[in-house]
């Protein structure tokens, strides 16, 4: 006789929306089925996951989750990662500097300024190996999944504290498709749509591409332009194939072009004349205050941003009768281009001056290439064992060069693979560059176990070995205005090794008191890769009193973690919470040396966080729904041998609390058409930005709403919606010493959508 864990699968368990909770609502493009999947999200029966590698329910697995369905995905305007990470209590990002330079904050652990995130990525099956490209524009997508806890037992190195899937549409079937277009404050624009259908009765296609364009709200005194400006474009194709039943092979490409500012960053160690954009004085660290903002910028030179991405990835799964075999191969390319004003971002130059002690230029270029490979071999999902073994490569060449210029007010010229001599318009000042060849190693297994019908225990491991070479410039160093090499920065020439590696287990024990509710508890440990800081850059900070080093360690986590899930009056409130502790050594941290434009990454010895989060959805009526999520992180600097004075502080980058909450109202006015309107809160605690503990951004109130029409046969919707609501004014990003990036200000926009079938 089966086991009851079989006929829970077959009867496809009862679950919660992941992160235990999510919102059933129906989009327009499945308008016309809006009864039949409220009703079947209302039960949660068709809610499936595949956060441990393999189709389950929300309910059966062990973990805190935060799930977007399609249906979500539209009618919360998801166009980028900040916006799905917005609804998602105890996790957190900014964007700031350039389009590939982001800031996740997950439980309390952090990413920094040229550091690895603390989450793996991971987009149709691929885990992407470079975190510049994470922040491409959303669009056609099936479902994404905010993990939240240690997954490195399953997604490797850099998942120590979670995991994101995203999930695009796949080909169908039945030619249809949708194309949607709008406009926006700030001149914004943007057209996207998708196309999908048979070729034959094996294969099947989808293209689909997205085109972004915005002027900027905010200005420039100096130049009387707008900054933030922002172009981007993006294509993706998808062909599948599906031969015979057992087996079906995917082949997906995917190409994107941002265009944008750069470093729209304002030094608070000056004042700025408001008529000509010059420094006009100076100001000493009392008035260094991260709820200071500007929104305006004075930078004689307009910053720009040129990145491009491409992937192509081939999916093979093949199914047996006793294990499935699952290969994902990748290409992947990223090259990034950025220049602009050096600190004070002043309309002084090199040449005038002024009474500012620096004011030049700055650039960065990367070009990445890397090769990944998955293989992985898995038992039935029926079994009373489940089990999977895998193996995974990654090759990664990445060239980077840093350097800054004098500013002769003629603008700025790219700086790639050599420094800009005598002669050019922004003269290099200094040049640091390394060709980096890194290659990664892993073995995983994972074993689900039942020892009674409805207690599971679950054993992973995973063991990681990553090596880095580095491979210094030899025209590395400081130059003159004339072009004269005037002093090496480090060791020109030097070819450095480092080697990381980490087994990384997790055991999980979960019962299922019935198909609608569960209670889990986990221990796991996670490790963040070392990596090189640019070399001759800790030489750089240590001349200024930092003791740093040119390698960072790498970062070890361990957490503990326990949590629940479940449904209550008649299926209409689904709830779920989690409770963790995590310690961490060697947190990295970025350190910004002004006076040499030097960006150092050095390792805070031992953190402690606890904390947890706590979610709910009720369906008041079929029309109105209700939401809501929050999350504290409470952390402690335990240790920090740089600056022992720091210990007992909080951890840079982590809100003391999060909170969002939400309703959404959709109903019928006539026979044709449909009324919708949605309002999101999200509030971030407070937090400090350096483990000094300096400067304390107060919290931050955020609100966006929508309000739309559309026709009751999912062929049509217009909808309005703005984001910041009430202008909340507050910074993005804030470096130690001064450096403050604003966010966005409040932004309407207009969309109007058409789905054909």
């Amino acid at each position: 006789m089966p086991s009851r864990r079989v006929l829970l699968t077959r009867k496809s368990i009862l679950a919660l929306s992941v992160g235990v909770v999510s919102l059933p609502i129906s989009s327009p493009l499945y308008a016309q089925e809006e009864a039949v999947k409220s009703q079947q999200e209302k039960s949660i029966e068709n809610i499936t996951v595949t956060a441990r590698g393999r189709v389950e329910t929300i309910v059966e697995v062990p973990l805190s989750e935060r799930y977007f369905s399609e249906m979500e995905i539209e009618n919360a305007r998801i166009k980028g990662v900040e916006d799905f990470i917005g609804l998602t209590p105890g996790v957190t990002i900014a964007n700031a500097q350039d389009s590939g330079t982001n800031f996740i904050t997950i439980r309390g652990v952090s990413q920094v300024r040229n550091g690895e995130p603390p989450v793996a990525v991971v987009v149709d099956d691929v885990i992407q190996v470079n975190s510049r490209s994470f922040d491409q524009g959303l669009f056609d997508l099936q479902s994404i999944e905010v993990l939240r806890g240690p997954q490195g037992a399953l997604y490797g190195r850099n998942a120590t504290q979670g995991a994101i899937l995203i999930n695009t549409q796949k080909p169908s079937d039945i030619l249809e498709g949708y194309v949607q277009g709008g406009i926006g404050r700030g001149n914004e624009y943007h057209i996207e749509g998708s196309v999908t259908g048979p070729i034959s009765d094996d294969v099947a296609f989808r293209l689909s591409a997205r085109y972004y364009d915005t002027d900027g709200i905010y200005d420039n005194i100096t130049t009387g332009e707008k900054i933030n400006f922002k172009q981007d474009t993006t294509l993706r194709g998808h062909l599948s194939f599906t031969p015979t039943d057992a087996l079906s092979i995917d082949i997906r490409g995917s190409y994107s072009d941002t265009s944008s500012d750069a470093n729209t960053y304002t030094y608070q160690g000056v004042t700025i004349d408001p008529d000509t954009g010059e420094v006009s004085g100076y100001q000493d660290a009392s008035a260094f205050d991260s709820n200071s903002v500007r929104r305006d910028t004075a930078a004689n030179n307009r910053g720009f941003d040129e990145r491009q991405t491409s992937q192509l990835s081939v999916r093979v799964n093949y199914d047996l009768d006793w294990v499935t075999v699952k290969s994902v191969t990748a290409y992947d390319t990223l090259e990034q281009s950025t220049g602009a004003d050096q600190f004070p971002y002043s309309a002084n130059t090199s040449v005038n001056p002024g009474i500012s002690f620096v004011d030049g230029t700055q650039n960065q270029f990367i070009d990445v290439e890397a090769i990944s490979q998955d293989l992985r071999f898995m038992s039935n999902d029926d079994e009373l064992l489940r089990w999977m073994f895998g193996v995974y490569y990654l090759a990664t060449d990445r060239y980077i060069s840093s350097s800054t210029g004098y500013d002769l007010g003629m603008g700025i010229e790219d700086v790639t693979r050599a420094p800009l001599l005598g002669g050019a318009i922004n003269p290099t000042s200094s040049f640091s560059a390394d060709d980096n060849d890194n290659t990664a190693y892993a073995g995983y297994f994972n074993f689900a176990y039942d020892i009674i019908d409805d207690l599971e225990l679950s054993i992973a491991g995973r063991y990681d070995k990553d090596k880095r070479k580095q491979y210094v410039d030899e025209r590395q160093g400081a130059y003159s205005i004339d072009g004269e090499y005037t002093g090496a920065i480090g060791s020109p020439g030097a070819v450095n090794e480092a080697e990381f590696s980490s087994f990384q287990p997790k055991v999980s024990l979960r019962y299922l008191f019935d198909s609608n509710t569960a209670l889990y508890t986990s221990w796991g440990k996670g490790f963040r890769s070392g990596q090189f800081n640019q070399n001759g850059v800790g030489a750089q900070a240590t001349a200024l009193g930092l003791n740093v080093s040119d390698v960072l360690d790498q970062e070890n986590t361990e957490t503990y973690e326990v949590g629940f899930k479940t449904t209550l009056l008649d299926g209409r409130l689904h709830t779920s919470g989690a409770v963790y502790s995590t310690d961490i050594e060697n947190a990295p941290f970025f350190v910004f040396v002004g006076d040499l434009g030097a960006q150092v990454l050095v390792g805070i010895d031992e953190i402690s966080i606890e904390g947890g989060e706590i979610e709910a959805s009720y369906d008041i009526s079929d029309d109105l729904k209700i939401y809501a999520g929050f999350a504290i992180s409470d952390s402690t600097v335990e240790a920090y041998d740089l600056e022992p004075s720091y210990e007992g502080n909080k951890a840079p980058y982590v809100p003391d609390t999060t909170f969002n909450t939400g309703l959404q109202y959709r109903t019928g006015i006539s026979d044709q058409l449909d009324f919708f309107s949605r309002v999101d809160y999200q509030r971030l605690g407070g937090q400090y930005w350096d483990p000094a503990n300096i400067t304390k951004r107060e919290p931050v109130d955020l609100t966006n709403l929508r309000i739309g029409i559309e026709s009751a046969d999912g062929v049509w919707s217009v909808v309005g919606s703005v984001n910041n609501l009430f202008d909340e004014e507050y910074n993005a990003e804030y470096v130690t010493g001064g450096f403050a990036y604003a966010a966005a200000p409040r932004v309407w926009r207009i969309d109007v959508r058409y789905n054909f079938f």
